[in-house]
């Protein structure tokens, strides 16, 4: 959530940067100026008629005392419809801040000033690729049929027991899921994360501190009757863990990663970029997120994407990374750079990875905060990647290295998954 100080002081400035995320609504700046503005108002005047009240009341006691019954009556009066003011003032005051509340949780976070340009995902600038394109025959196939192939998935099933984009791994293909979640947490272990396991459903405010909502409401599983989201992330419930807090210097940077199945409503357009893998309603990732500082948060960004990057060299996965441009941008980040594997037989590029800075966008909402060299409280700097999510990969492995003799996986799972390919036997 932005901050109003900052709008006041910078409202052309918050006008320019929202546009450049294409964001339509920017006469709600100017409202919620106004709005804060009879905010102020509203409190000053409350303020002072508890000021009067709370004087009027010493002096009631003072001529009670002195057997003023008649003043005191008359000042009781008095009081009596400050009261009844102050009452009126407080729910003015009421409606005025829950009108605020509704319209800054409809801004977007500001995007950095080196956030490209541009609509649309072909607007995405590639920064950076890696590994080698596999040379597959003619007759590749796609990961679809390799599943059927070696009976690794049933999405038939799947359907029966749930509906459409809730697959039943089975065999090797739950093996294979096995190993790369255990590989992820053991990569990001090494590398100083502590890994977490939080509960799958949260409530509205833990939702509300991420951003979830209200901006992904409509794409996040709702269990009406208890008022709980189904996350669709591990970002989430592990984020607000730290909701509330004073952290202490001791304990910064703050490295978590956590795996968790993930739930989202939204599956996406129809044809090949729904089929197999490529979009389910639920799926397996496993996630990092740090807190830091706000002077160092960009390094961080950097550091986790090399981690990215580098778990990716692993699979040996032919990759590429783009900084997203502006309006391909989620609501709540500042930066964000998406990694993306080629899959050989779809011949076509999937996003396996977005990792983001939200700057002081969550943090503010949650109120996780630091103190500084002065003893002054601030908000960190949240951030948080995929590190990895697993359909994709999934998808990516399997057709990538299909052999006449199997699918052979890469050097780093043979002693996660036990056995250096998968076949019929």
């Amino acid at each position: 959530m932005l901050q109003i100080n900052y709008i006041r002081q910078n409202a052309n400035l918050v006008k320019e940067k929202l546009a450049v995320k294409h964001f339509k609504q920017i006469n709600i700046i100017d409202e919620l100026i106004a709005l804060d503005e009879e905010i102020r108002k509203q409190k000053a005047s409350t303020e002072t008629l508890q000021g009067l009240i709370n004087t009027a009341s010493k002096e009631i006691g003072a001529m009670m005392a002195k057997k003023e019954l008649e003043a005191a009556n008359t000042k009781k009066a008095e009081v009596n419809k400050w009261k009844e003011d102050l009452n009126n003032g407080k729910n003015s005051l009421q409606i005025l801040e829950d009108d605020f509340t509704n319209k800054i949780l409809l801004l977007p976070n500001l995007p950095h000033t080196s956030v490209p340009m541009g609509k649309v995902a072909e607007d995405n600038i590639t920064v950076l690729s890696g590994g080698t394109l596999p040379n597959l025959p003619n007759d590749a196939k796609p990961h679809w049929e390799l599943i059927k192939d070696y009976d690794l998935i049933n999405f038939e099933v799947g359907a029966k027991l749930t509906g459409s984009g809730f697959p039943v791994y089975k065999g090797k293909g739950a093996k294979l899921q096995r190993a790369l979640i255990q590989y992820f947490l053991d990569y990001n272990i090494a590398a100083g994360y502590t890994e977490y396991m939080p509960p799958l459903m949260v409530n509205a405010a833990t939702a509300y501190g991420t951003g979830s909502l209200p901006d992904k409401e409509g794409q996040m599983y709702h269990v009406t009757e208890d008022e709980l989201y189904l996350i669709p992330t591990a970002e989430v419930p592990v984020t607000n863990i730290y909701s509330g807090e004073i952290i202490k210097d001791s304990e910064l940077p703050i490295k978590m990663t956590a795996y968790t199945p993930c739930f989202r409503r939204e599956a996406g357009s129809f044809g090949s970029d729904v089929r197999g893998l490529n979009r389910v309603h639920q799926f397996d990732k496993v996630e990092i997120i740090q807190l830091a500082y706000p002077n160092n948060s960009y390094d961080v960004l950097e550091e986790m994407v090399n981690h990215i990057e580098r778990l990716l060299q692993f699979l040996e996965l032919p990759y590429r990374i783009l900084k997203l441009c502006g309006g391909d941008m989620s609501f709540t980040s500042a930066l964000t750079y998406d990694f993306e594997v080629f899959s050989a037989a779809q011949k076509k590029w999937l996003e396996v990875s977005s990792v983001s800075n939200f700057e002081s966008f969550q943090t503010n909402r949650m109120k996780i905060r630091y103190k500084d060299e002065d003893g002054k409280t601030q908000l960190l700097h949240s951030l948080n990647g995929s590190s990895l999510a697993l359909p994709r990969i999934v998808a990516a492995l399997l057709e990538n290295n299909q052999q006449p003799d199997g699918i052979h996986l890469p050097k780093v799972l043979h002693q996660y998954f036990g056995a250096t390919k998968i076949n019929n036997d």
